[in-house]
């Protein structure tokens, strides 16, 4: 069985909202509702977690008794940090999970395909991440904000959630981690220094997460594409782009 865990117990400062983003409306629904209905629909999932701050804990598991289509879900207190809820999340797989993957609960537009090829080869090689090809060219800078050293951008990517693992191999990374006193970005950190090859699945710009008042506008200008169809400004950006080609060759 996989299980997803989701950690959702920060307080969003850049956000700027007062309140845990991932309950802030995004076109009629909360951030976190629609990342978990995502999951929901992958017919892989067999359990969902959240890890929230503790005060958030009775409120959530009410919000969420109310959502129809959801994948059984548990909902626990988090901690201090993304990697602390997260671990909190994992004393809770059921006995039978063999994959597990993590994902930001602020990426609520993650597609299902997205999340079973994750799922797949995470069980091929047994790690697994969603990331895209960096767009623009990167720089290595040191301590002193000079240049050190500009990697092929092919060698780049960003990387997003969900990342999926074999059960035995995160929760041997996270009991690592935990003796060393280690604090890292992501799971795959974690998992890195174990030595497991990690695979990395080709995801979607589109699967961005929520962070900033702006990330919320651009979530919603992609949900209305979904629902519309090709946007008004995209067929706007078409056509400019057909005018200029067709200027170009009259020259």
């Amino acid at each position: 069985m996989v299980t997803a865990v989701f950690p959702a117990a920060g307080r969003g400062r850049r956000m700027q909202a007062g309140m845990n983003k991932v309950l802030l409306d995004l076109m009629g629904a909360p951030i976190l509702v629609r990342t978990l209905l995502q999951f929901s629909h992958s017919r892989q999932i067999g359990y969902l977690i959240v890890s929230v701050a503790e005060d958030e804990v009775p409120f959530i598991r009410q919000m969420l008794r109310h959502v129809s289509g959801l994948k059984p879900v548990a909902v626990v207190a988090g901690g201090s940090e993304r990697q602390y809820s997260i671990a909190n999340g994992l004393r809770r797989l059921p006995e039978e999970t063999d994959i597990v993957l993590v994902h930001d609960a602020a990426r609520p537009l993650i597609s299902v395909s997205t999340i079973d090829a994750v799922i797949d080869a995470a069980r091929a090689v047994g790690g697994a991440i969603a990331a895209v090809p960096a767009k623009s060219t990167m720089k290595i800078v040191n301590g002193e904000r000079f240049v050190a050293e500009t990697p092929p951008r092919e060698m780049v990517w960003e990387v997003q959630t969900p990342q999926g693992f074999r059960k035995d191999i995160l929760l041997s990374a996270y009991e690592k981690a935990e003796q060393d006193g280690y604090l890292g970005t992501d799971d795959s950190c974690l998992v890195e220094r174990l030595h497991v090859p990690i695979q990395v699945v080709e995801s979607s710009y589109r699967n961005i997460k929520i962070t900033t008042p702006e990330d919320i506008l651009i979530a919603e200008a992609l949900l209305r594409e979904e629902a519309n169809g090709m946007s008004g400004l995209v067929r706007k950006a078409a056509r400019h782009a057909k005018k200029g080609l067709k200027e170009q060759l009259m020259r």
